[in-house]
């Protein structure tokens, strides 16, 4: 495994443990955030080096204990997660999901049109924030991905960003008068970045907003620490073609494992 490889998922790591506690114990590191219960993102564990049957078990234990009360349990995978921790969620009825990740070493490839930007930071921006991911939310839905959910969900979402600032800083663009896109930036902490969560108003897309956000908070990020800079992609959407269009390569994956009805 390349340096470039481990470190990326570090950062991965990093960026969904950011505003949260986390705990050391039975072989992994175990994230969570009693604010936001509902949060998958913000309750989970991660690092898992637990093989033998009764490290296993004693792991699994320890989750429940973390995790008293949730509905969920949820854990990430990286490349040194033993065969049979993993063999064990699929017998207890965990669902994979992956990622592609790309990376982005050079220049963007695209030259950004002019667009308003700002950096969300005052309660109004949140708030403007919020009704942005409010769409989003209920579009991704439209799609498939993800159970129709109410508001207060996307509202936890939204706090769970907030608890990472100002390490990650969201961006804002306006057009046509109106807050019509985000993006955001992290710049990592052993210098690989993480550029994540964009989204844009359907009636402002085919107008150049996501490729001008994608330029600033990449800028942004490497103004801050970072050279190669991370983005991540589902494998059954089309933005991962955008982004290998602008120069970003793919690197590796990121899985998750998470039950739910607990």
């Amino acid at each position: 495994m390349s340096e470039l490889v481990t470190r990326a998922y570090q950062t991965l790591e990093r960026w969904l443990a950011l505003g949260h506690e986390s705990i050391e114990a039975s072989g992994a590191r175990f994230v969570r955030q009693p604010r936001t219960p509902q949060i998958y993102d913000a309750n989970f564990a991660a690092g898992v080096r637990a093989e033998s049957p009764d490290e296993i078990d004693a792991l699994l234990e320890t989750a429940d204990r973390v995790f008293a009360g949730l509905g969920h349990r949820h854990f990430l995978w990286d490349p040194e997660t033993p065969l049979p921790f993993e063999a064990r969620l699929h017998l207890d009825g965990y669902e994979a999901e992956d990622q592609v990740v790309l990376v982005l070493e050079g220049p963007l490839r695209a030259r950004p049109p002019a667009i308003e930007l700002r950096a969300v930071e005052s309660d109004a921006d949140w708030d403007s924030l919020t009704e942005l991911c409010w769409l989003d939310h209920q579009e991704e839905a439209v799609k498939g991905f993800h159970e129709p959910w109410p508001r207060s969900i996307t509202e936890q979402l939204v706090a769970t960003k907030r608890m990472k600032a100002p390490a990650v800083r969201y961006f804002l663009a306006r057009a046509d008068g109106a807050d019509g896109a985000f993006f955001s930036s992290f710049p990592g902490e052993n210098g690989v970045g993480k550029v994540e969560d964009l989204f844009t108003r359907a009636n402002l897309r085919g107008r150049g907003i996501a490729t001008a956000l994608i330029h600033a908070c990449v800028e942004d990020a490497r103004s801050r620490g970072a050279g190669p800079v991370l983005i991540g992609a589902r494998l059954d959407d089309t933005p991962k073609q955008m982004y290998a269009a602008l120069g970003f390569r793919p690197l590796c994956y990121q899985r998750n494992y998470l039950r739910t009805g607990l």
